[in-house]
């Protein structure tokens, strides 16, 4: 919304100070990233964020939620649509807001599931394997065909 960055993080909870949010934004890689802003968390965001990047958006999502520790966290497809430097923040930033929570991540992207407890891999809808990363990858299924075409085309375009 329309406020600056340390509003955004906090919704406006006026308990949460200024060091809490600079320490968790130490803690998940970003404090840099809103330093450099123009006024740094002081910056003010115009409607929906459109001064920033979907990149930036994201990770202030993620400092936000890391900030609000909810006992649940839910990410759609964490890094789409981001440059590779984002991404690697947004890992970052993915292990340390998953970190002691029940958390759901709906991703395309393989790179941002590989440490997971249990990844559930659906098609058209339907379950099709349940396991870690690793048993996904011995099972030479559909997971393991998928992650093969995501990294050798990654390969292919570097």
């Amino acid at each position: 919304f329309a406020d600056t960055i340390a509003n955004n993080i906090t919704l406006k909870d006026e308990s949460i100070s200024k060091a809490t949010i600079e320490e968790a934004a130490e803690r998940i890689g970003v404090h840099e990233f809103i330093n450099s802003l123009p006024e740094g968390y002081d910056y003010n965001v115009k409607e929906r964020g459109t001064m920033l990047s979907s990149g930036q958006r994201q990770l202030i999502a993620f400092l936000r939620a890391y900030v609000i520790n909810p006992c649940i966290l839910v990410l759609d497809e964490a890094t789409s649509s981001v440059d590779t430097y984002t991404e690697k923040l947004i890992q970052k930033a993915t292990d340390k807001i998953t970190e002691g929570r029940t958390s759901i991540i709906i991703a395309h992207r393989l790179a941002t599931i590989k440490k997971a407890d249990k990844i559930i891999v659906m098609d058209a809808g339907q379950i099709v394997e349940i396991g870690t990363h690793k048993e996904l990858l011995k099972k030479d299924g559909y997971y393991s065909k998928l992650y093969e075409a995501q990294f050798l085309a990654e390969e292919e375009v570097v």
